[in-house]
């Protein structure tokens, strides 16, 4: 998957999905509310949200609006490579406004995006994140040693309650920002990524020494409903936890080291 640039209403109704890329979502016209994973902000016109892939974020357009998103994959050429750097923005969710100097960029992207043989997305996308990163990257103060058999107690005992990165970066006595900064430096993933193999990690236990329902499951260890449960899953495993229950023997096949990255447990 390429980078890819959008304009495009929000619908007036509350909505909520994640998905395995991330995402910029920048007003043009009107206004809009997002929640990303417990972070809540308005966008109007000229200002913006980062939504880091794999957070579930709760979305409304309100009246008439008009957004500009770009859908970036982790692997696209604005991310990758010499641009590596600029992953980095999506480290956690934050709301920000525009400039006048990437004003008048937004201004010639917006009308690029309006010709029959436009730029390609991921030269518009890579100069744009360049440029918003100079703008919201703040070297972070030096890593520290996390503890992580602390956080796999909190996390351990509070699953059922959906927890959020700003929970763990709490936990920690650091803001979410240097928090993911130190998580993902000392692990190598991110945060939500070590939260949710941790929640997938509890499922797949239940799923296969219980017949709780799947409902319940899921509210034990944390998603939203069942079916966010079995979304997870199957991106996860390549199966479905109905598929598991019928053949326990699936998760001794594949993919069952969950908790060994970075995990002290």
């Amino acid at each position: 998957m390429t980078s890819a640039i959008r304009l495009t209403p929000l619908d007036n109704a509350i909505k909520h999905h994640d998905h395995d890329f991330h995402q910029i979502v920048i007003g043009l016209d009107g206004h809009a509310e997002f929640e990303i994973e417990g972070l809540g902000g308005c966008i109007a016109p000229l200002t913006g949200c980062i939504v880091p892939a794999n957070h579930v974020h709760y979305y409304e357009g309100i009246g008439t609006n008009r957004q500009l998103i770009f859908d970036l994959p982790d692997n696209a050429p604005s991310l990758s490579g010499s641009q590596r750097e600029l992953a980095r923005l999506f480290d956690a969710p934050r709301f920000f406004a525009l400039d006048d100097p990437l004003r008048l960029y937004l201004n010639f992207l917006v009308q690029e995006l309006s010709l029959p043989r436009h730029a390609q997305g991921d030269l518009l996308a890579a100069t744009f994140l360049g440029c918003l990163h100079s703008r919201l990257h703040v070297a972070p103060p030096p890593s520290r040693r996390l503890d992580l058999d602390g956080l796999d107690r909190f996390i351990q005992n509070n699953l059922e309650k959906r927890l959020t990165v700003a929970d763990l970066a709490s936990q920690a006595c650091l803001s979410e920002a240097h928090f993911s900064e130190c998580f993902r430096e000392q692990t190598g993933v991110t945060p939500y990524q070590y939260l949710l193999r941790q929640r997938l990690a509890a499922a797949r236990y239940w799923l296969t020494t219980s017949m709780l329902p799947l409902s319940e499951v899921a509210a034990r260890t944390g998603f939203a409903s069942q079916s966010a449960l079995s979304h997870a899953f199957r991106r996860a495993f390549d199966y479905s936890p109905g598929q598991l229950r019928r053949n326990p023997q699936l998760s001794l096949s594949r993919n069952a080291p969950l908790l060994d990255a970075g995990s002290n447990t």
